[in-house]
């Protein structure tokens, strides 16, 4: 059996079906950033101790990253689109509690909750996406716009959430999350096509299905508490050796299994598996690139929280523009390989850049020149998520969107833990050798930022030897009578 779509009528067309995906993403990715911004002010309001605080944050992260690749496969088995609205209603519903909530108990609950609905959401975007969108050309243009929109979340939840918080107070960004995400549910009903899955059956691993969920938890949960314990700490090698066991345990289990929930036949093409180191390596740089500049910024320069929210926003115009504009057209004339390398050779010279980047750094001169170059993720976004889809059957689209963002997330995870903890190491370093608490903070960022150009390089070298540029697809005949004269060409 195999998953069956049905194509949107013309008023039901699949660039509106993209508008609601990009827009389910644009919340998702919104939500992740935001709260970063008005955790001062939470803690204050709820009266969050300093290590309880970081709960608002992982209390979204452990489920979310835990639960996308189980997620994925059941859009597979069950539909995609009846998985995507569970997770965007589930997701209103808990902004809803979360914004109304007066307890950290209640605050965290919901934000578990938001998690499981974003990972329920998250998982089967790209597997609607790659199934309505298989002409090449044109699924390049629907990555190009769907990576656009979650450049901007992710600058725009800094921004907004300085904005609500002090114009409104921090319940605000939580509840802006609800008529967003009521309209996603109602939009999505008529604009996305309808879908039957494979039936549980297909896929009814139940073991297999308790070790990858407990593992990537497990996983997730360990990494974001590197920073509290150390890398080297009886808490992080043991939970995390449990977690490796769990997933080692989830592999041999799919290898033997007689329905797997993840075929392993999804790793076995070159290009997918070459992207997901490219993409691990990349987003750890990244992510913990956008995290260590604002703290930079806040702690070195002195910006305010708004400020520096507004101070990064050219990077994300520049990611934004990059990859609705250009993207698209580079990667149908060049290939989305060599896209991909244009675009970490841009952020290879920003990475650079900020490792002499000095303790009174002037924003035009100093910090401006990186967040254009950063404009080289609006090159490697779309086409990492091209080359991490490209061998996706219509049946394991689910199982490979969820798995995608499932590398995503650990990535991001793992970049600032490790980074943050570099970082962390050196500054106190420099302070026992007698610098100042500025050049301390800086010598640290200067490290971090040049352990990221390190994984950049790695990122350009595995593209480089890995990835192959794929050959184009012959035309399949439309009849009988093509193929027989197809037939007789050949002769």
């Amino acid at each position: 059996m195999t998953q069956e779509m049905t194509s949107p009528s013309p008023l039901r067309s699949r660039w509106a079906a993209l508008g609601v995906l990009s827009t389910a993403m644009l919340m998702t990715i919104l939500d992740g950033s935001i709260v970063t911004v008005a955790a001062p002010a939470i803690q204050d309001d709820l009266g969050f101790s300093p290590a309880a605080l970081s709960w608002v944050m992982n209390a979204y992260l452990v489920p979310f990253g835990g639960l996308l690749l189980l997620a994925g496969r059941l859009g597979d088995l069950v539909g995609r689109k009846a998985l995507f609205l569970t997770g965007n209603t589930v997701f209103t519903a808990a902004s809803l509690l979360a914004g109304a909530a007066t307890t950290s108990g209640v605050l965290i609950a919901a934000r578990l909750l938001q998690g499981v609905g974003s990972a329920l959401t998250a998982a089967v975007v790209l597997g609607i996406l790659v199934t309505l969108f298989t002409d090449a050309r044109e699924r390049t243009t629907a990555l190009g716009i769907f990576s656009f929109t979650g450049a901007a979340g992710a600058s725009i939840g800094q921004v907004l959430g300085g904005v609500l918080t002090d114009a409104l107070s921090w319940h605000w960004i939580f509840l802006i999350n609800v008529p967003i995400g009521l309209a996603t549910v109602v939009l999505a009903l008529p604009a996305l096509p309808r879908d039957r899955g494979l039936g549980l059956a297909a896929g009814a691993d139940v073991a297999g299905a308790l070790l990858v969920t407990s593992g990537l938890m497990l996983g997730i949960y360990t990494i974001v508490k590197v920073e509290a314990h150390g890398w080297l700490s009886p808490h992080t090698l043991g939970l995390g050796g449990v977690s490796a066991l769990l997933l080692a345990g989830f592999a041999v289990r799919q290898a033997r299994a007689a329905t797997p929930l993840m075929p392993l036949r999804i790793l076995r093409s070159r290009n997918v598996a070459g992207a997901y180191a490219v993409q691990l390596l990349t987003l750890a740089a990244m992510f913990a690139f956008q995290v260590i500049v604002a703290l930079y910024m806040q702690q070195v320069l002195g910006y305010g929280a708004l400020d520096t929210g507004l101070a990064m926003l050219p990077a994300a115009v520049a990611i934004g523009a990059v990859s609705l504009l250009v993207s698209a057209r580079l990667s149908n004339r060049l290939g989305e390989r060599s896209v991909l390398m244009i675009g970490l050779v841009l952020l290879i010279a920003g990475m650079g850049w900020l490792t002499t980047i000095p303790v009174d750094a002037d924003y035009v001169t100093d910090l401006l020149p990186v967040f254009v170059l950063a404009a080289g993720g609006g090159l490697v976004l779309p086409s990492l998520t091209g080359l991490g889809m490209s061998s996706a059957r219509p049946q394991d689209a689910g199982l490979a969107s969820g798995l995608f963002n499932t590398v995503q997330q650990v990535g991001m995870a793992l970049g600032v833990a490790v980074l943050t903890t570099l970082a962390a190491s050196r500054t106190e370093a420099l302070r026992a050798d007698g610098r100042d608490t500025a050049a301390a903070l800086a010598g640290g960022y200067h490290l971090a930022f040049g352990v990221s150009a390190g994984l950049l390089i790695a990122a350009f070298a595995v593209s480089l030897l890995v990835l192959r540029r794929p050959a184009p697809a012959a035309p399949a005949p439309a009849s009988a009578a093509g193929r027989e004269e197809a037939a007789e060409a050949r002769r």
